[in-house]
C-alpha cells in the first residue's frame, strides 16, 4: 500500500512498506503488499539512521511518513534517547521519562500506597457496619486505635520532636508518595499540554514493535501519543496526529484486529485539509490506500477497491496525471482488480501504469517490467494468448537488461504457461525446464518453486495424454510440499495442494483430489484475507462431493462457501451466481425442491446482472429453473422459461444444432401436458442458422 506503515517492521524499528510489483495476488502477511511510498524518494532499504543531518532529523513530509516519525538511538544503546543527545540521554528524554515511565518504580509504589490506603477505609467502613450489625469484626483492632488516637490527642502540640512518641518511618514515605502521586495526578493535563510528550510516546511504541515483545502496551502508548497530539492540534488538521493514527491502526493489523482499524483510519482521513498543500493532500491518499489494505485482509474487497480508487484520484491531483508514482498506485489497484475477477477494468488501470512508466521511466526499466508481468497474466486469463505471451517477452527482456537473471525464473513460468495455452508444448517445455534449473540452484531442490514447477510438467503431459509422467512429476511435487523447508509461507503449500489437486481430478482421481483439497483448507483455516480463496475450495470439493453422488456433503460444502461470499460482499460476482447453482443442484438431489428454487432464482438474478441473459451459465439457470417449477406444479412458469431457453439456443446455436434437441424435448412435454402447442415467432430462414457461420460479401469481395 502506497502510505505510511505497512508490511511489519524491521529491525531497527522502521515501519515499513513494500513495492507491490511482484505478483498480481496479495499475498497474506499482517499486511498487504503495497507500491513503494508516493511520499519519499526512497525505498524502504534505504530508510536508515543516516538520515540524520548534524544530530538533527529531517521533518519532511517525505521523511515523516516514509519513516513513520524515526526515533532511534544514536549509539542503538538500550536507553534510546533522543535525537541529538549523542549517546547520552538529553535533558528531554530526562523530563519526559519522569512524566511517562522512566520512574515507574516510585510510580507503582505511590498507587500501591494510595491502593492501601482505600483498602485500609473501606476496611474501616466495612468493620463498622459490621460492628453496628453486632458483629465481631476486628473488634481488637479498632480498640487499640482508639486507645492510639485519645494518647495521640492527650500529647501536646508543643511538645519538641524528641518528646514525640516515635512514628512509623514507612507509613511517612509512603505518605509523602501518597501526596506526591495526588499532585502529579492534579498536574497531569499540564503534563498533557507538553508538545514533545507525543512524540515521545510514539518512540516509546515503536520501540516496543521493534521488539516485538509487547505488542498491547505498545498500542496502549500509540493511543495515549494521539490523544497527546489530538489535544496539541486543538481542532486544527495536524500532520502528526495523522501519522499516529496510521501506527496505531497497524498496531491493531498487526493483532489481528481489523476491524478495529477501519475507524481509526476513517479518523485519519477526516484530519488532512487537502486544499491546504501537497502534504495534506498524500497524507490523506496514504490513509485512503492504507483503509484499503484493510478491507483486503477483512476479505472486502469491494470495499477494498473503493478504498484504492479514491486515494488513486487524491494522488492524481496531488502529483499529477502522469506522475510516477501514480503509476506504481495504478498498477497495484490492477492487481486488486484481477483478485476482485474485474479483468477488463485492470487491464485498463495496467495500460495506464504501464503507459507512465515508458513515458517517464527510462527505456526497459523494472517499473515497466512488472506493468508488463501483471499485462501478460490479465491478457492470459482473458483468452489473449499472443498478447500475453509478448507482454512476458518483453519483461523478460527488460529483467535480464537490468541484472535480474535469477527473478527472470519466474517470468519464464509464465512464458511456459502462455505457450502451454498456445498447444506449442515443446517450446513450454523448454521455458518449464529453463526457470527449473535456476530456482534448483537459487532455491535448493526442495523449495516449493521448484515443486511448482513440476506441477506445470504434470499438467502438460497430462494434457498431451502422458498419464504415466504426469503423475510421477505430481508425486515429486507433493513430496517437497508435505516437507517443505523451514520459513515457506503456508499460504504457498495450499496452493501448491490445490494445483495439484486439479490433475488428479482431471484423471478423475476424485478422491485423491478431494484429500489434497482438505489439506489446503486446513492450512488455511481462518487465515486473514483468504475468506475468498477457502470459499473457492470448498465450492470445488462440493462439485467433487456432487460427483462422487455424496450428495449431503456437496451441499454442505456449498453452503459454507456461499456463507462465506455473503459475509465478504461478493453477492454479486459471477462465481457467487455458479455456486448458487450448483448447491441448487445438491438440493434437487437431496428432494429439497422449494429451497432449490430459492436458490436457482437467487442465482438467475446474478447472472443475468453479471453475465447477461444471453450467456451459456444464465442459460443453464433457466434450464434448471424451469424443471423445478415443473417439480412443484409451476407449469406455466416452467414453459414459459423454457421457450425462452429454447429460443435462445436456436439463434445462438442455430435449428439444427444437438445441444438444442434435448431442451426441445423437454418443452415438448410440457407442453403436451398442459394441451398447448409452442408459440414459433415468425423468423427468416437466415435467423435459424448459426449466427457465427453467417457472413456478407460486399461488392469488392471482401468479407465483412
Amino acid at each position: 500500500m502506497p502510505g505510511i506503515v505497512m508490511e511489519g517492521v524491521n529491525e531497527d524499528g522502521l515501519v515499513n512498506e513494500t513495492n507491490g510489483n511482484s505478483t498480481p495476488l496479495k499475498e497474506n502477511s499482517i499486511f498487504s503488499k503495497s507500491p513503494r511510498s508516493t511520499l519519499s524518494p526512497q525505498t524502504p532499504r534505504e530508510a536508515s539512521p543516516e538520515q540524520l543531518v548534524d544530530g538533527v532529523i529531517d521533518t519532511s513530509i517525505d521523511h515523516l511518513y516514509n519513516n513513520v516519525c524515526e526515533m532511534e538511538s544514536s549509539d542503538r544503546s538500550a536507553s534510546r534517547p533522543s535525537f541529538g543527545s549523542e549517546g547520552e540521554e538529553s535533558r528531554i528524554d530526562s523530563e519526559l521519562r519522569h512524566l511517562v515511565g522512566g520512574e515507574m518504580r516510585e510510580v507503582e509504589i505511590m498507587e500501591e500506597a494510595v491502593e492501601e490506603e482505600e483498602i485500609q477505609n473501606f476496611g474501616d467502613d466495612l468493620g463498622s457496619d459490621s460492628a453496628s450489625k453486632g458483629g465481631s469484626f476486628s473488634v481488637g483492632k479498632q480498640n487499640e486505635k482508639r486507645e492510639r488516637k485519645a494518647q495521640i490527642e492527650k500529647t501536646p502540640k508543643s511538645k519538641s520532636p524528641q518528646q514525640r512518641p516515635p512514628t512509623d518511618k514507612n507509613n511517612e514515605t509512603n505518605q509523602r508518595k501518597v501526596t506526591a502521586l495526588r499532585k502529579k495526578r492534579n498536574s497531569s493535563e499540564s503534563a498533557s499540554d507538553n508538545p514533545d510528550l507525543g512524540p515521545f510516546l510514539l518512540k516509546q511504541a515503536r520501540d516496543l514493535i521493534s521488539t516485538g515483545e509487547n505488542p498491547q502496551k505498545a498500542l496502549e502508548l500509540s493511543l495515549r501519543a494521539a490523544k497527546s497530539f489530538e489535544k496539541i492540534a486543538n481542532g486544527k488538521p495536524s500532520l502528526d496526529l495523522v501519522m499516529c493514527l496510521h501506527v496505531t491502526a497497524a498496531i491493531y493489523c498487526s493483532l489481528g484486529q481489523y476491524s478495529q482499524a477501519i475507524p481509526i483510519l476513517e479518523h485519519s482521513i477526516e484530519i488532512p485539509n487537502v486544499e491546504e498543500n501537497q502534504d495534506h493532500a498524500l497524507a490523506k491518499f496514504a490513509g485512503y490506500m492504507q483503509m484499503g489494505d484493510t478491507y483486503a485482509m477483512l476479505g472486502q474487497l469491494e470495499n477494498s477497491i473503493l478504498g484504492y480508487m479514491t486515494g488513486l484520484e487524491i494522488q492524481r491531483k496531488a502529483l499529477g496525471e502522469t506522475d510516477p508514482r501514480v503509476g506504481e498506485t495504478c498498477r497495484y489497484l490492477a492487481e486488486a482488480l484481477v483478485q476482485a475477477l474485474r479483468f477488463d477494468e485492470a487491464q485498463k488501470i495496467c495500460q495506464v501504469a504501464l503507459e507512465i512508466h515508458r513515458e517517464k521511466g527510462s527505456a526497459a526499466s523494472l517499473e515497466e517490467a512488472a506493468d508488463r508481468r501483471l499485462m501478460g497474466l490479465i491478457c492470459e486469463t482473458k483468452g489473449d494468448h499472443e498478447s500475453a505471451l509478448e507482454h512476458l517477452v518483453l519483461a523478460s527482456m527488460a529483467m535480464v537488461a537490468n541484472g535480474q537473471e535469477k527473478e527472470v525464473a519466474t517470468v519464464d513460468l509464465s512464458i511456459g504457461d502462455t505457450y502451454l495455452s498456445l498447444a506449442r508444448y515443446d517450446e513450454a517445455v523448454f521455458a518449464y525446464q529453463k526457470a527449473l534449473t535456476v530456482f534448483k540452484t537459487t532455491k535448493g531442490e526442495n523449495h516449493p518453486a521448484v515443486a511448482s514447477v513440476f506441477v506445470r510438467l504434470a499438467d502438460l503431459y497430462n494434457r498431451t495424454g502422458k498419464l504415466r509422467e504426469s503423475k510421477s512429476y505430481c508425486e515429486n511435487a507433493l513430496r517437497i510440499y508435505e516437507k517443505p523447508s523451514p520459513g515457506i509461507p503456508p499460504e504457498e503449500i495450499a496452493t501448491g495442494f490445490t494445483d495439484v489437486s486439479a490433475i488428479y481430478e482431471s484423471m478423475n482421481e476424485i478422491e485423491e483430489a478431494i484429500k489434497l483439497l482438505d489439506k489446503a483448507l486446513k492450512i488455511y483455516k481462518d487465515a486473514p484475507g483468504q475468506q475468498s480463496t477457502v470459499a473457492g475450495i470448498e465450492a470445488q470439493m462440493g462439485v467433487m462431493y456432487y460427483m462422487l453422488g455424496n450428495y449431503s456433503e456437496s451441499y454442505n460444502s456449498f453452503k459454507n462457501a456461499i456463507s462465506k461470499l455473503r459475509a465478504i460482499g461478493q453477492k454479486k460476482s459471477a462465481f457467487f451466481g455458479i455456486a448458487l447453482n450448483q448447491m441448487g443442484l445438491a438440493c434437487v438431489q437431496l428432494y429439497a425442491i422449494t429451497e432449490a428454487v430459492e436458490l436457482f432464482e437467487e442465482a438467475r438474478v446474478v447472472l443475468e446482472q453479471e453475465c447477461g441473459p444471453y450467456h451459456p451459465d444464465t442459460l443453464g439457470v433457466y434450464s434448471n429453473l424451469a424443471g423445478t417449477y415443473d417439480a412443484i406444479g409451476r407449469l406455466d412458469d416452467a414453459i414459459e422459461i423454457l421457450e425462452h431457453v429454447v429460443g435462445m439456443r436456436e439463434e445462438k446455436l442455430g435449428t439444427a444444432n444437438p445441444d438444442v434437441d434435448d431442451e426441445k424435448r423437454r418443452l415438448a412435454e410440457l407442453l403436451k401436458d398442459a394441451g398447448r402447442v409452442r408459440i414459433r415467432k415468425s423468423r427468416s430462414l437466415e435467423t435459424l442458422l448459426d449466427a457465427n457461420s453467417r457472413t456478407i460479401i460486399n461488392k469488392e469481395g471482401i468479407e465483412l
